[in-house]
């Protein structure tokens, strides 16, 4: 019974990542409050990477012929140079702007970011912050698609994203907010941000993979975090669909309004 039991929360676990994890309300905060609802405690980060790869080939297929056409087109600028291949090349250089400023940081000062700021009062007050930007830029409409992006964006973006190392503070809603912020159409903003978690999250289960080699729990806990792979892989696949509607209607107020009840409800009761 205790196994079916364990095994019931880590399937919550995957959904809570899974549906968490494309839309602005911070996926690692929310597994933060998860486990300690549950009463789990991870040691490593063997689950978070788990789950992170899961979500990674979820929005890898969704936006695959989006990156097959930025590799193709960027592969045939710097073959040929054709003006037609210019806008893909440039994008892909943007990417590559843009994932440095979250590289170097997690590089640098990951473990000391969580050490300090993962706790559940810290994620609190960053669904607060997170709902609050999503207030400002609610009603913004940017002009600025795929081609008309400059350094600046993407460095600002990319500033942004590095910010979200912080537990609590969504990754997508801090790209998709920044990316709005500088002038971004909502289509453009929900490609950048997602093409700039790719390289980010390829990066960090490279960086982890010792991790989950070395984890001390991995024979234990392999059907759990199993379940939780699985789990992770189907929500993110729909929920990262039903962002992408959201998105398209320009509704991102109802998670600022989300953000703030569940800080609040954070606060007052943990």
């Amino acid at each position: 019974m205790d196994q079916i039991i364990l095994w019931l929360k880590y399937f919550f676990l995957g959904i809570v990542q899974g549906a968490t994890e494309p839309i602005p309300v911070s996926s690692s905060g929310h597994l933060i409050i998860a486990q300690r609802l549950m009463g789990l405690k991870q040691n490593g980060l063997s689950f978070e990477i788990l789950t992170n790869t899961a979500s990674l080939i979820s929005i890898v297929f969704i936006f695959r012929k989006d990156i097959m056409k930025l590799i193709t087109g960027g592969w045939g600028y710097l073959t040929t140079r054709k003006p037609e291949y210019r806008a893909d090349f440039m994008f892909c250089l943007y990417i590559v702007i843009g994932t440095i400023p979250a590289a170097v940081a997690a590089v640098l000062f990951k473990d000391q970011i969580e050490s300090i700021f993962s706790s559940v009062y810290t994620v609190a007050v960053a669904l607060l912050i997170t709902g609050v930007a999503l207030w400002l830029i609610r009603n913004l409409r940017g002009r600025k698609q795929d081609g008309d992006l400059k350094t600046k964006d993407a460095v600002l973006v990319g500033l942004a994203q590095a910010v979200a190392l912080i537990p609590g503070i969504s990754r997508s809603g801090a790209t998709v907010i920044s990316s709005i912020a500088v002038g971004m159409k909502q289509e453009t903003a929900l490609k950048f941000s997602f093409m700039l978690y790719i390289p980010i999250s390829i990066g960090g289960v490279i960086q982890g993979a010792s991790d989950i080699a070395h984890d001390p729990n991995r024979a234990q806990l392999a059907i759990p975090y199993l379940i939780a792979f699985i789990t992770t892989l189907v929500v993110t696949y729909f929920s990262m669909r039903w962002f992408m509607g959201i998105m398209a209607r320009g509704n991102l107020k109802y998670f600022s309004y989300y953000c703030f009840a569940a800080g609040t409800l954070l606060l007052i009761f943990l």
